[in-house]
């Protein structure tokens, strides 16, 4: 059984070293998929040092930033075009919100026959860390309207941290069109649609250790454009129009 785990990254030249080096230690047959949006802090220089000393680090260098969605795919096509293909993609926050130790859990889940398994905040077990309540507030708001227009019951629906198996990733790597946060609905809907099994396993997720949110204005308003997209088109469908 290999696994891959993608680490979008931008600025992340305080967390990425410790992170990798955590990732090492599961003993897992793994390979890691860095893909970075030309960092300006270090970033790149830490990963290619990173490199000299693990033969299993690749590392994708995209000209800007470019969004957490697109650099989503883009480690998901990369990992695909590899000779040997994972038969597990993880995938998580490169800033310590997510534990490497809880990558085990997420795929022993998956090994039991579940397409998408989701580290969850908010299933029974899961908690959260250093949080603003402004921010649990809203983080709560997104994922009940995400989990209405998808159709789920999914609590988690806007987890980044989660265990995609490869047969998921080949099915619909052609229909993931976001650019930014919304990849994490979207893959949602894609499981729903194509009546893949989907996990939620409870995980804690800790509100960023180190470096400064990367969140913008442009990635807000593309996620709730595309909430509003989602919620017309599964009305339309409930009409029948």
């Amino acid at each position: 059984m290999s696994v891959a785990v993608i680490l979008p990254t931008y600025c992340e030249a305080e967390n990425i070293e410790t992170l990798i080096r955590e990732i090492q230690e599961l003993k897992l047959d793994l390979s890691i998929a860095v893909v970075d949006d030309s960092s300006p802090d270090g970033t790149l220089e830490v990963v290619k040092k990173l490199q000299d000393e693990y033969d299993n680090i690749h590392l994708f260098v995209r000209p800007e930033k470019l969004g957490l969605g697109t650099a989503i795919t883009t480690g998901f096509r990369s990992l695909l075009r590899l000779k040997k293909q994972p038969d597990y993609i993880i995938t998580m926050d490169a800033d310590y919100s997510h534990n490497p130790k809880d990558i085990p859990r997420l795929i022993h889940a998956a090994k039991r026959g579940y397409y998408l398994v989701i580290g969850s905040r908010y299933l029974n077990g899961g908690r959260v860390i250093g949080s603003r309540l402004r921010r649990r507030i809203i983080s709560r708001i997104a994922n009940v309207v995400a989990g209405a227009i998808v159709g789920t019951r999914i609590k988690d629906c806007t987890s980044g941290f989660r265990c995609y198996s490869k047969n998921y990733v080949k099915r619909v790597i052609d229909d993931l069109h976001s650019e930014t946060y919304e990849i994490q609905i979207e893959t949602l809907k894609q499981a729903r649609l194509n009546g893949f099994k989907v996990k939620e396993v409870p995980i804690t997720f800790v509100d960023r250790k180190r470096g400064k949110s990367k969140l913008t204005v442009t990635e807000v308003r593309a996620f709730i454009t595309y909430i509003i997209k989602a919620t017309l088109s599964r009305l339309i469908q409930k009409k029948g129009l």
